[in-house]
């Protein structure tokens, strides 16, 4: 077992994952010829929740084949979290030409697809807290806040700003999570 995550480790992790929530709440906030309050509550909400539950998910999962693989465990780590951050770093290189940013109402489907869709890195994270010695409570929590406050901040940057902050938001992610993968295994290998 790894020495237990920082706070600080927690948080870049937290943002790590958070970044294409955020980016797909700048896509949102482009998408509004207003700023509606609700509607970027909604999706926060909905960001949140689903970045909370997945790692969960991923948790019991990753506990279940915990036994067999407890001697790579950070391997395992290692490469769930250079994936997704490699994964984040080539859609903001490549960025998503067919996402379609409609103005209008965000409607219960598009959320719930959206929610998913941002959330499956955080489920390949909680498969790594099975590994981890990490308060998992706290954990998801801290994700769960982290990206409620990311989806908001990104509606309003999208409204106001343009697309400008979507891919470096993207590839700063990506990069978080690959940083965050290697520390742990040079930590394990005794490096650091």
């Amino acid at each position: 077992m790894t020495a237990p995550l920082s706070l600080l480790t927690l948080l870049l992790l937290a943002v790590g994952v958070s970044a294409d929530a955020f980016a797909v709440a700048v896509g949102k906030g482009l998408g509004m010829p207003r700023l509606r309050a609700g509607d970027a509550l909604r999706l926060a909400v909905a960001f949140g929740l689903a970045q909370a539950v997945m790692p969960l998910i991923g948790y019991v999962l990753g506990a279940q084949l915990a036994r067999y693989v407890m001697s790579v465990d950070h391997w395992v780590v290692f490469v769930l979290l250079g994936a997704i951050g490699l994964t984040m770093l080539h859609q903001a290189w490549r960025g998503n030409d067919d996402e379609k940013d409609q103005p209008g109402e965000i409607s219960h489907r598009q959320l719930l697809v959206l929610s998913v869709a941002t959330s499956i890195d955080a489920l390949a994270v909680g498969i790594g807290f099975a590994f981890l010695d990490v308060n998992l409570l706290g954990a998801v929590s801290l994700i769960g806040v982290t990206t409620f406050g990311l989806t908001l901040l990104g509606v309003v940057v999208g409204h106001r700003a343009g697309a400008r902050f979507r891919r470096p938001a993207e590839a700063a992610g990506g990069l978080v999570l690959i940083g965050i993968g290697t520390r742990i295994l040079l930590s394990h290998l005794g490096v650091l």
